[in-house]
C-alpha cells in the first residue's frame, strides 16, 4: 500500500505543479505570458484565462482526499480532455513536434495518478 501511495503523489505532485502552480504563477508574476500558449493556436485572450482557472480547479479536486470520487472523475476527465486537445491543436496548427508531445507525456503521468488514485481506494 505504501508503495501505491508514493506512487500516486509523485505522479499527482507533477500535475499539480505543471498543471496548476504553473498557470497560475504565469498569471499572478508575468500575466503577459498568460496567453503564450494559445495565441498562436489561434484561440482568443479569454480562453487561456479560462483554461487556467478549470486546471486550478481540477489539480485542486484530484489532489484532496476529502473530494467526493464522483468529483474526482471529472477532474481526472477534464484535465485528460485538455492534453488531448492541446495535442491536437498543436498537430493541426504549428506541427512543431516538441508542443505535440508534451501534453501526451504530462498525460501518461497524469494516467498514473488516475490509476494510483483507484488502487488506493480500491485496495485500501
Amino acid at each position: 500500500m505504501k508503495k501505491i501511495k508514493i506512487t500516486f503523489w509523485i505522479a499527482t505532485v507533477i500535475i499539480i505543479l505543471w498543471e496548476g502552480l504553473m498557470p497560475v504563477g504565469t498569471l499572478l508574476f508575468a500575466p503577459q505570458y498568460a496567453n503564450v500558449g494559445t495565441k498562436p493556436l489561434g484561440y482568443p485572450d479569454y480562453f487561456a484565462y479560462t483554461l487556467i482557472i478549470c486546471k486550478v480547479l481540477g489539480v485542486i479536486a484530484i489532489s484532496l482526499p476529502k473530494i467526493p470520487a464522483k468529483l474526482k472523475e471529472w477532474a481526472y476527465a477534464g484535465l485528460t480532455f485538455n492534453l488531448i486537445f492541446a495535442f491536437i491543436s498543436h498537430a493541426c496548427v504549428d506541427k512543431n513536434i516538441g508542443f505535440m508531445l508534451m501534453p501526451l507525456v504530462v498525460l501518461g503521468i497524469l494516467t498514473v495518478s488516475y490509476i494510483y488514485n483507484h488502487k488506493m481506494y480500491t485496495n485500501g
